[in-house]
């Protein structure tokens, strides 16, 4: 399951373009995943936005008012993602933040969004105070 991370300029994100964002990035994750779209897979897939006070690119601080530059990061667990699970999640993701945007083109330039891909090694995932293995998160998200 995912845990999603969006980083953004601060200020660059109003109500609207959050909600899209946030409505959709996790989900297309899960997706591409080809994790079950249950209540137990959605209680423990998540995404946090850092909005950045100061983003810098080349060693200029962006100006206020640019367009935002966005990083994503997506963990899960080593040994579920292959090369077309990757490539799928690059491509839903960059997807969903282009559509959020007043200038989706921009989406097909390096320079808008990068997606980070962090596979967790198997043993350095943990939660309720003990390590999860992969074939405990597969049996939490099919059993609910």
């Amino acid at each position: 399951m995912p845990f999603v991370e969006l980083f953004v300029p601060k200020g660059s994100l109003d109500q609207e373009r959050r909600e899209k964002i946030g409505g959709r990035l996790v989900s297309e994750v899960m997706l591409a995943e080809g994790a079950p779209d249950t209540e137990a897979a959605r209680s423990i897939s998540w995404l946090v936005v850092n909005e950045i006070d100061a983003w810098f690119v080349g060693g200029r601080q962006l100006p206020a008012g640019e367009k935002p530059k966005y990083v994503v990061r997506v963990g899960v667990p080593a040994g579920s993602m292959n090369d077309d699970k990757r490539a799928d999640i690059v491509r839903r993701v960059t997807r969903v933040l282009a559509d959020a945007d007043a200038d989706p083109a921009r989406f097909a330039q390096p320079a808008a969004a990068w997606v980070h891909i962090n596979e967790i090694p198997e043993g350095n995932w943990g939660a309720c105070g003990e390590i999860v293995r992969i074939e405990d998160i597969a049996a939490l998200v099919t059993s609910g």
